[in-house]
């Protein structure tokens, strides 16, 4: 049903079908499975490397090992529905489900925002005050930096949730969209949504650019250190530690700007859906592989654990 009467409630959302032929359906469910698998596969084996490693008992490891968590729980929230609507005839999602998918969707962006900008504030302490490290990345300081990550983004989802789903939803219940998105979710309202899109835009200003900020102040200060660095060789390694979370900024980032921050007039609904696709979707396959690839240590601990297991079953 794609229309219903303004006195009755939306009791269920149609999501967007990605394809009307029943076998590129087939091809696209098992290409979502296998993302889906190689995403909680690959966060979860950086998770163990970095719990099984003492090597790696560190805030760095510490602060990827939780941003790999993170992503197995922001591919959970999205793929599987995409999976489902893939599967099913019937391409729905009921209203209760949308508002919980939408409330860990906002929950768990604001949160990754939130740990990129204490993995920046990180490397900072790492080579400009690389003195007293040890001493201010201690254990429960970065217990204390993660907790306040994820009650951060928490706060911020539970807000946006209840703005979001007080609206009324009486013209249409057909979403544009694979998830719960908080523009698809707009349009469909048939209350006038000027009144909360300004206070929703200061919320997400006032949660999402001090995160910004402080990844944008800590790379200018970490800029200004390494080109103070004599010796080529340290500098080169000063700078591959944070390879790795420049490349996962510039990624989230610039797809979260497209998606969110790009006039409505410049650019199609369809453009913003595959911006989604690559935050939600995309970034959390590979920020394994992204890891992986360009770290040493996780790469030297994949292969002594794995021996280290192959050892012990001989």
């Amino acid at each position: 049903m794609s229309k219903i009467t303004n006195s009755s409630r939306v009791n269920e959302f149609i999501l967007m079908d990605f394809s009307e032929s029943h076998e590129m359906q087939t091809v696209l469910f098992f290409l979502f499975l296998l993302i889906y698998i190689f995403t909680v596969l690959g966060n979860a084996e950086i998770i163990f490397l970095v719990y099984y490693n003492t090597q790696l008992h560190t805030a760095m490891y510490y602060f990827i090992s939780s941003l790999s968590f993170l992503d197995i729980c922001y591919s959970t929230d999205i793929v599987p529905q995409m999976i489902a609507v893939l599967l099913s005839e019937k391409k729905t999602i009921s209203y209760v489900g949308c508002a919980v998918q939408f409330f860990f969707l906002c929950a768990f962006g604001s949160t990754e925002s939130c740990l990129l900008a204490v993995m920046a504030y990180d490397r900072h302490v790492a080579i400009c005050n690389p003195l007293n490290y040890s001493l201010i990345m201690q254990q429960r300081t970065c217990w204390e930096l993660v907790s306040g990550a994820y009650t951060i983004g928490f706060l911020h989802s539970v807000i946006e949730t209840c703005c979001t789903f007080s609206l009324s939803f009486c013209s249409s219940n057909i979403l544009h969209h694979f998830a719960c998105d908080l523009q698809s979710l707009l349009r469909l309202s048939c209350t006038d949504t000027k009144v909360i899109e300004l206070p929703q835009f200061i919320l997400a200003s006032l949660f999402v650019f001090p995160p910004v900020l402080i990844i944008l102040t800590s790379y200018i200060s970490i800029y200004l250190a390494i080109i103070k660095i004599k010796a080529k060789e340290s500098r080169r390694k000063a700078f591959s530690t944070c390879v790795s979370h420049i490349i996962l900024v510039t990624l989230l980032y610039g797809t979260l700007f497209y998606a969110y921050l790009s006039p409505k007039s410049k650019y199609s609904s369809e453009n913003k859906v595959g911006a989604t696709f690559v935050y939600a979707v995309l970034i959390p396959m590979l920020n394994p592989i992204i890891y992986s690839f360009r770290n040493k240590d996780i790469k030297t601990a994949m292969q002594v654990t794995f021996h280290d297991i192959i050892t012990r079953r001989i």
